[in-house]
């Protein structure tokens, strides 16, 4: 049933694809929202030769929007959003038996990741769905030439965004983005319960140690760090917050957690998660104060939150104890670092479950399909997908999981829309 295609890859081992095969189906057969849409794409062709490059983690769950994506007509190179997030045999999968380009390999250098980014705009793409924005950053900064045809992009990480609104603010951003991270049913879910059920599964993988009475430092309470936070608690640490927003650090406090500065943290942590998208929210100093035996890691996009630079400046010596965890030996103590920094959740474990990034993928799907149906008619600003189509995402998940909401009667429908009724 499956071929082999011509497909251009640059990928680890293409005789992987049998197990990437069995492994994406599962994973679909857990997204039934995005199978719908790949359903209808594949009956309206929407995106008709629209050249697509995709900057994701490849896993599973990204190899199923990919397939929808093709459904739908798309043309697609899809490239690693991270050098440690890459599923082997998923991308060997999408080019043996699927067709579509991928350029993706586990633990690729920093080196070889620029290039896939270079690649994947030489595809010359009309849609970018990134992951991060470093293709957009790279388009605007190396390859304006390519610029004219961009219809759009899509964005759902909040390190991305970030970058987006930067670009925004400065006035560079030429085409519409859809920050998919900011729809409802994106940020309050796959933020939330993926992020926090995928962290501590990397950490448990890379380590095996027992998080019951650890104390667990998670620097950053956004809805990242809110699941990474309550799944802690649930396996039994003892968790600290680390805020410099006092509204959330309110929040962390109303919600049971202690809220202490890192430089207080840091001389009780055991193990320490950032979750913040901005860089050296770990530093020299904090390396300086911690506990003998502290383990570090991250779960926010990009490798900058922990300063490994000032780490490995420290250490008189290193080495790696088991796959994802390294050993930092400073003058008095160890210090562990898991996945080099990167997404641990994506390099030391399997990312977000699919029942998750059901809805993730839903909205980047749907996103794109926005951008296309609406060319040329869109402000170039980042902005957000229409309320009706998260609500739809949202009535859909609720049928697939079985459940039923009540609905307003007319006469309630009549109160909240007018002035006149009260006391």
């Amino acid at each position: 049933m499956t071929q082999m295609t011509a497909s251009k890859y640059e990928i680890k081992d293409i005789s992987l694809a049998s197990l990437g095969e069995e492994r994406i189906n599962w994973a679909k057969s857990q997204m039934p929202v995005l199978s719908s849409i790949q359903e209808r794409f594949s009956k309206e062709k929407t995106l008709n030769n629209i050249k697509i490059a995709a900057c994701c983690h490849v896993t599973t769950e990204t190899a199923v929007l990919a397939l929808t994506l093709k459904a739908g007509g798309a043309n697609c190179v899809l490239i690693a959003s991270n050098p440690l997030s890459t599923q082997d045999d998923v991308a060997a999968s999408l080019v043996k038996n699927h067709g579509i380009s991928v350029y993706a390999i586990k633990g690729e250098s920093t080196e070889t990741y620029r290039k896939h980014v270079d690649i994947a705009l030489n595809h010359e793409p009309n849609i970018i769905i990134d992951d991060g924005s470093d293709v957009v950053a790279t388009l605007f900064t190396e390859r304006k030439e390519l610029i004219k045809n961009v219809i759009g992009s899509t964005e759902e990480t909040t390190t991305g965004l970030v970058r987006l609104r930067a670009m925004e603010k400065d006035g560079i951003l030429s085409f519409p983005a859809i920050a998919v991270n900011d729809s409802q049913t994106k940020h309050m879910f796959d933020n939330r319960y993926g992020t926090g059920q995928s962290t501590m599964d990397g950490i448990i993988r890379a380590t095996n140690v027992l998080i019951a009475g650890k104390v667990l430092v998670v620097a950053g309470y956004g809805w990242c760090g809110k699941g990474v936070a309550k799944r802690a608690s649930g396996l039994g640490a003892r968790v600290i917050v680390t805020e410099i927003n006092p509204i959330k650090a309110i929040e962390a406090t109303m919600d049971g957690f202690q809220v202490l500065t890192m430089s207080e943290a840091c001389k009780i942590g055991e193990i320490f998660v950032t979750v913040t998208g901005n860089k050296s929210v770990i530093d020299k100093k904090h390396f300086e104060d911690m506990k003998d035996g502290a383990i570090v890691c991250n779960s926010g996009h990009f490798d900058l939150e922990i300063n490994l630079q000032e780490l490995a400046k420290m250490a008189k010596g290193r080495r790696i104890i088991r796959p994802f965890l390294e050993e930092f030996q400073l003058l008095s103590k160890k210090i562990f670092v898991l996945a080099e920094g990167r997404l641990v959740n994506l390099g030391a474990a399997e990312g977000h479950p699919a029942l998750v990034m059901d809805m993730s993928f839903a909205n980047q799907a749907l996103a794109v399909e926005h951008l296309v149906k609406n060319k040329g008619r869109l402000k170039s600003v980042l902005q957000t997908l229409p309320a009706e189509v998260d609500n739809e995402i949202a009535a859909l998940k609720l049928k697939t999981l079985g459940i039923q909401v009540d609905k307003l009667t007319s006469e309630q429908v009549q109160y909240i829309n007018s002035w006149k009724e009260g006391t």
